[in-house]
C-alpha cells in the first residue's frame, strides 16, 4: 500500500515580473489618494483628508491581497514524478529543483 504513493515536484515559477503591473496600479492608486489628501487639507476640516486616505488604502487593500494570492497560485506547480527519478537544486535558486536522471 505504501508503494503506490507518487512523489510531486512542487515549484513556484513567480517572478518580480508577474507582479510589477499590480505594484505599480497600487502605487499610483495611493499617490492619487495622498494627493487627495492634500488638496482636502486647505478645507475647513482636515479631518476628511485622514479619513479619505484611509478609507482608500483601507478599501484597496482587501483587492490588492487577492491579486497577489491568485497571481501566487497560479504560478505554483505540482506534478507527479516517475519512480526513480531524484532531484537536483537548481544552481542560483535552492528552492526550485529540477529532475535529473537515476544514475542507479
Amino acid at each position: 500500500m505504501i508503494n503506490n504513493i507518487q512523489k510531486y515536484r512542487f515549484v513556484c515559477t513567480l517572478t518580480f515580473g508577474d507582479i510589477y503591473g499590480q505594484i505599480i496600479v497600487w502605487l499610483i492608486t495611493i499617490t492619487v489618494s495622498l494627493a487627495s489628501a492634500l488638496a482636502l487639507m486647505g478645507a475647513r476640516r482636515p479631518v476628511y483628508a485622514l479619513a479619505a486616505v484611509g478609507l482608500v488604502v483601507l478599501l484597496s487593500l482587501p483587492f490588492l491581497l487577492f491579486a497577489f494570492v491568485t497571481t501566487l497560485l497560479n504560478h505554483i506547480e505540482l506534478a507527479p514524478m516517475e519512480a526513480g527519478t531524484k532531484m537536483e537544486p537548481i544552481p542560483g535558486n535552492a528552492s526550485q529543483q529540477k529532475p535529473v536522471e537515476a544514475t542507479s
